[in-house]
């Protein structure tokens, strides 16, 4: 006799062995089975979150530009301004391409008294005034809001610098008004102002509602207002690299440099976040989860091999030689790390599906995830079934014979 094992003989030995013991085989395939399946989710997950921030991005993030006058330390440690906001700012970013509206925005110093009665009882004790923000009629587009009750004020308003407010909803709640039917009127440093609307919401720019909204000119004309504080761009999806660069330029081609920036992250740097953060966590529990099914796979291995020293003893009775031996449990590891991976690509993409149909998103998965699976369901199998299969090669015919 040759000794020589076919490899038609081979496979045949190894699916006898691994059909040998069904229940066995189901306890040993499910750490494969979770592991592989957890890392064919994660790609999933990761590719499938990415998408979503492509189709439905933060538009109040992502449309979003700020231009700040830029600051420096003076010699006592103060930051001073360095730059101004032309009061026309708005008017010169218009232009733009990628901007949809903007408003400039200036803050009233804190001193400012705002109060719903003219004379104050002194017996009161006092109350903290709202803070009191000067804005560009453009305002309510920008900062995406809307008005409850009332109207927000117009061009027309701020070309006359008219006496008329905008309260926030918090604001309004202090002053004790909340309605505007018969036009109420509050005092700011003591002169009456028309209250024309109340805020409902705000889209960015929270503070807005705990805030009394007058027109820029008006605060200018008649509050002592110097400077504006920012400029609030409004832009289109992906535009936000071109206006951050042009709109320091269209504000002073002299001195862009000395305006400060915010322009939104770019929705791919976004992705690659997201999925950098979903491939930790599941990365995790799946290298953990194919631990476990490795150690199944080389336990339950260890334990075929000595059950079977009868049978390994024959065959090297027989003329089988140990790298014949050693090739069979090698063979039927890695099948059972193949059938993990498989099993666990179908339950991952299943996992993934019913996911996907929860939260009404369009599952991505690519191409290659499916056939990575198996691959590492079959190197498991192979690195788990290496110490087993050189022990059972190991094994001499009298010993084996003996102990059958």
């Amino acid at each position: 006799m040759s000794g020589q094992i076919s490899l038609r003989a081979l496979v045949h030995e190894a699916f006898e062995g691994i059909g040998s013991r069904p229940s066995r085989l189901v306890i040993t395939l499910i750490g494969t089975v979770l592991g592989i399946a957890s890392l064919v989710a994660t790609i999933g997950f990761a590719q499938t979150a990415a998408g979503q921030i492509s189709q439905q991005f933060d538009a109040l993030a992502a449309t979003r530009v700020t231009v700040e006058p830029g600051s420096a330390n003076s010699a006592g440690g103060k930051e001073r301004a360095t730059s101004k906001l032309p009061w026309d700012s708005v008017r010169r970013v218009e232009p733009l391409a990628g901007v949809v509206h903007s408003a400039l925005i200036g803050k009233l110093p804190a001193a400012t008294t705002v109060a719903a009665v003219e004379v104050q009882d002194p017996s009161e004790p006092p109350k903290a005034s709202p803070p009191v923000v000067a804005t560009s009629p453009e305002l309510l587009e920008v900062v995406k809001g809307s008005v409850r009750t009332g109207r927000f004020f117009d061009s027309g308003h701020d070309e006359r610098a008219d006496r008329v407010v905008v309260l926030g909803a918090g604001a309004a709640k202090t002053l004790g008004i909340n309605r505007i039917t018969g036009q109420p009127a509050i005092f700011i440093d003591g002169r009456a102002y028309t209250v024309i609307g109340i805020l409902g919401k705000v889209g960015t720019r929270d503070n807005l509602l705990d805030a009394v909204i007058v027109p820029i000119t008006t605060a200018r004309a008649q509050l002592g207002l110097t400077v504006a504080e920012s400029l609030d761009i409004r832009i289109d999806v992906g535009a936000g690299s071109v206006v951050a660069r042009q709109a320091p330029i269209a504000l002073d081609p002299n001195r862009p440099e000395a305006f400060k920036v915010g322009a939104p992250a770019s929705s791919s740097e976004l992705q690659n976040q997201v999925e950098s953060d979903v491939n930790v966590l599941f990365l995790a529990i799946g290298i953990v989860a194919l631990i476990g099914g490795g150690i199944g796979i080389a336990n339950v291995t260890l334990l075929s091999v000595s059950e079977r020293r009868g049978e390994i003893g024959l065959r090297r009775a027989l003329g089988a030689r140990t790298r014949d031996i050693a090739q069979q449990f090698m063979l039927e590891s890695v099948t059972i790390g193949v059938l993990g991976g498989l099993i666990g690509v179908v339950v991952g993409l299943f996992a993934l599906i019913g996911v996907c149909l929860v939260q009404d998103w369009t599952p991505v998965l690519a191409v290659w995830a499916a056939p990575v699976g198996v691959v590492v369901g079959a190197l498991v199998g192979l690195l788990a079934g290496g110490y087993p299969a050189i022990k059972a090669a190991r094994v001499e015919p009298v010993d084996a014979l003996r102990d059958a």
